[in-house]
């Protein structure tokens, strides 16, 4: 290791020690932070995990060790020899959370972070930050779940990544949310963003320096009527894409596609042990906000004479069921996939269908641990028909800890 790295490390770890230190701060005085109802409550809590297995195929090394569909070769051997073995502790996490009541309602916040890194550091074991969010009453602010995905379909895994046709995404956002408790409603103003694939034409699109542009926010709300026995959730989400040609010297590619989407979910009791999560979503253009899809636009023509960008439609299907045998035992198998309609102007090579499989046995011999293995199976087609698949079997350890401090 060389000295630069070790330095990035060590400062990571420096800023590390003072969050929690002033996390730690804060907690010290939580009880003497009162409300005019009432004290603060303060939870420190998180984990450390391991995951390590083996793989018998390929994916891009940066995500080594999820399995995600995307990200299996489009081409032979694109990442060298089969069968390699992974370890990591990015799924380890921390968050701080309180609460305190006031004349408009329990003020609530809510600061996390895990190791696992993406974007620019993929394949990095790095802070990297989940949510940053707050809500007093019935508004809420920050970064946190989208209202047109539902938490509640993510399966009992251990698999980092998750069902690849669910929606999921954590975003900046503004929601208000009038309706609270086993019925809900929130509607929320999201940060726009997107991402365009220009396939054969891609020399001619990057030549001229095409710019994406969001003039308005994401809008997208959910409502989810629930009962003892599970619920049923209807979310959905509309947004403006634009691209703009800077180029006056070239015949002017800008343009703009509407991207919507509907997602309907359901949670299903089925006695005292099982419960069934399922969620089937289909909109166009609304790519970047599936657990792993590849880009929200296109180009629709094969041609660099018309050269124009549609939104492409997509299809995700998820259904899991998570079964607790008893209190030191669970179980969970299910099945998801996620279908692209790709367009005349993408390249062969281009995602068009995933499928994501996996069943576990995880054991929890005391509080707050747990440890177990998987099997977990993906599969990925281009457009061209070329397919690849990967088998993958994990083994998982995680130690959770919490700590309250103040309130009643």
């Amino acid at each position: 290791m060389s000295r630069v790295e070790s330095a990035g490390i060590l400062k990571r770890w420096m800023r590390w020690g003072a969050l929690v230190a002033f996390a730690i701060g804060m907690a010290g005085n939580a009880p003497m932070a009162r409300a005019e109802n009432g004290p603060t409550e303060f939870e420190i809590y998180g984990f450390a995990m391991l995951d390590m297995g083996y793989q018998s195929k390929q994916n891009d090394p940066a995500w080594f060790d999820v399995l995600r569909p995307t990200k299996l070769p489009s081409v032979d051997n694109e990442f060298g020899v089969d069968g390699r073995w992974f370890s990591g502790v990015r799924q380890s996490r921390i968050g701080f959370k309180s609460t305190t009541p006031t004349d408009l309602g329990d003020l609530k916040t809510i600061f996390e972070f895990e190791m696992f890194g993406v974007g620019v550091d993929a394949g990095q074991t790095t802070i990297r930050l989940r949510h940053a969010y707050g809500e007093l009453g019935k508004f809420g602010a920050g970064q946190y779940w989208s209202p047109f995905m539902d938490i509640d379909v993510f399966p009992n895994s251990i698999e980092y990544w998750g069902p690849s046709g669910m929606a999921f995404f954590r975003n900046v956002q503004v929601r208000w949310m009038p309706i609270q408790g086993e019925k809900r409603l929130t509607v929320a103003l999201e940060r726009p963003g997107a991402s365009g694939d220009a396939g054969v034409v891609s020399q001619v699109v990057q030549q001229q320096g095409v710019q994406g542009r969001f003039p308005m926010p994401d809008l997208s709300a959910e409502y989810r009527f629930g009962t003892k026995r599970g619920y049923v959730e209807a979310a959905g989400i509309v947004r403006q894409i634009k691209w703009d040609d800077p180029d006056p010297t070239a015949p002017d590619i800008s343009g703009e596609a509407t991207g919507w989407g509907f997602n309907l979910s359901t949670n299903i009791k089925t006695g005292d042990r099982g419960t069934v999560r399922a969620a089937v979503v289909y909109g166009e253009g609304v790519e970047n906000y599936m657990n792993d899809a590849p880009a929200d636009v296109a180009v629709e023509d094969s041609t660099t004479a018309n050269i124009e960008g549609v939104a492409l439609p997509v299809l995700g299907i998820s259904a899991f069921y998570d079964i607790t045998w008893n209190e030191r035992m669970t179980s969970t198998v299910g099945f998801s996939m996620v279908d692209i309609d790709n367009t005349a102007g993408q390249d062969g090579t281009a995602f068009k269908h995933g499928q994501y499989a996996l069943a576990n046995v995880l054991f929890y011999p005391v509080k707050n641990v747990m440890m177990g293995g998987e099997v977990q199976w993906g599969d990925r087609e281009n457009k061209n028909g070329f397919t690849s698949d990967d088998l993958r079997f994990q083994f998982s350890a995680r130690y959770n800890f919490s700590t309250m401090f103040g309130g009643r």
